[in-house]
């Protein structure tokens, strides 16, 4: 989980550097990324909890 989370947010950095550049043509990428992210430390968080 910890590598997915890694993976997702050097995929957001890199889709916020393409907006910052206007290199970006769908912005709707951002939101999922962000998502993604927020599930995954839900998981993790989730699994801090019970241990």
């Amino acid at each position: 989980m910890n590598n997915e989370l890694l993976e997702l947010l050097k995929a957001q950095f890199s889709l916020r550097m393409q907006a910052a550049t206007q290199q970006l043509g769908n912005t709707s990428q951002l939101g999922k990324v962000r998502r993604d992210i927020a599930r995954v430390r839900t998981v993790l968080r989730e699994r801090a909890m019970q241990s």
